[in-house]
């Protein structure tokens, strides 16, 4: 039988049907050509033509100078293998809107990184990975005849940020509870470090004994941590913090000295806190450059919120650096009660301000009455937080 040259194309020659074979193949190929358009259009997107190129906030600009699109190739920066190292925000534009309700937006959109080979991208920006918390990042470190103290990284992370507990940035009711006073009782110390939550700052006092192990542990557990150095109070020598406290009397060199032997005794603290210390903190010219060295290594101040003279506000703002003032005593009195109270308070300042940052010092009572408050606190829709979390960030604002 001849072949039909007139049959058309896709129907079978004997009985002119269509070929259901060939419709599936025709189905395919058309899939097939909107993929690759598809994919194309994904292409052209994300390799970054025509994507608006926004400057990075100004924190960032400020802690990176240089071209931020090309990896740093400094020692510091660099993996034990060699390799460059990048911070995770060095292939985005970051771009941050203000919305009506105050909240703040941050839009990233990818950017090509500059640069040959590849680069290891350390996500540790804020916060620590739990296994390594006892266990200081050497980017943030400086050896002095002091011991080694806190500095802001290569790359401009800062000791807050790296030793921070990380928060949920929800917009809900937010409460910081710092316990000071660790290391002056060993038992009382271990006893803070088991009985409370991981969310409860602790604040360790630099005259203690066996800091080091205590901040190790303290860490291990999930906690934030301070290091409390003592100020001049009022009633100075009457009421005396220690052998290296900070006097107003004395020159600006030999309290950054004291300052610094303080610092040397611990890592992994986010910030400082003061141990008593209300005449020093009412003289701004003491303070301003005790602030100063604070505040350019990348720390905050707690006020623990004790002197109504206080001028940390003040100085703070005008060295830009990261503070926070308590709005509570939780144990004035020492009763698991009054404290129970005293806790309730702190929860009505927070519902109102929407935060709030509480006070005690590491007492059975005061330990017990947290404790057990904590527990209940989630429940009623409030998450407790570090108190860098808290804090009043120029970085952040």
């Amino acid at each position: 039988m001849g072949t039909d040259l007139h049959t058309p194309l896709g129907r079978n020659r004997k009985t002119g049907r269509k070929r259901p074979g060939f419709l599936r193949l025709g189905r395919i190929a058309a899939s097939l050509c909107l993929f690759a358009i598809g994919g194309f259009s994904l292409y052209t997107a994300f390799r970054g033509d025509g994507l608006e190129r926004t400057k990075p906030p100004a924190a960032e600009q400020a802690a990176k100078p240089s071209d931020t699109t090309q990896p740093s190739t400094t020692t510091a920066n660099r993996a034990p293998d060699g390799m460059p190292r990048a911070e995770p925000r060095s292939g985005a534009n970051v771009e941050q809107m203000v919305t009506g309700d105050g909240s703040v937006v941050t839009k990233f959109s990818p950017r090509p990184r500059d640069g040959s080979g590849p680069v290891l991208v350390d996500a540790m920006q804020v916060g620590q990975d739990p296994r390594l918390a006892a266990q200081p990042n050497e980017t943030l470190l400086e050896d002095t005849p002091f011991g080694r103290l806190p500095i802001v990284a290569p790359d401009g992370r800062r000791p807050m940020d790296q030793y921070a507990r990380p928060s949920s940035g929800a917009r809900g009711v937010r409460i910081a509870i710092v316990v000071s006073g660790l290391g002056l009782s060993q038992t009382g110390t271990q006893r803070a470090i088991a009985e409370l939550p991981e969310e409860i700052t602790l604040a360790f006092a630099a005259s203690g004994n066996s800091l080091q192990r205590w901040m190790q542990e303290a860490r291990r557990g999930g906690h934030e941590i301070l290091l409390q150095v003592p100020l001049e109070p009022f009633d100075y020598p009457a009421n005396d913090p220690g052998p290296e406290t900070l006097l107003t009397t004395k020159p600006v060199a030999r309290n950054i000295e004291n300052l610094h032997k303080a610092m040397g005794e611990i890592t992994n603290y986010t910030g400082i806190m003061n141990y008593l210390g209300g005449r020093f903190l009412s003289d701004s010219n003491a303070m301003e450059p005790v602030m100063r060295d604070i505040g350019k290594r990348g720390l905050l101040f707690l006020d623990d919120g004790t002197s109504a003279q206080s001028k940390t506000a003040v100085v703070a703002k005008g060295t830009e650096m990261p503070y926070a003032f308590a709005d509570l005593q939780l144990d004035g009195q020492l009763d698991i009660n009054a404290v129970l109270k005293k806790l309730d308070e702190l929860e009505r300042i927070a519902r109102k301000n929407g935060k709030a940052i509480g006070v005690a010092s590491a007492f059975d009572e005061s330990v017990d009455a947290i404790a057990k408050w904590s527990e209940e606190a989630a429940m009623r829709g409030i998450e407790i937080v570090g108190v860098a979390a808290l804090s009043n960030d120029p970085r952040n604002p």
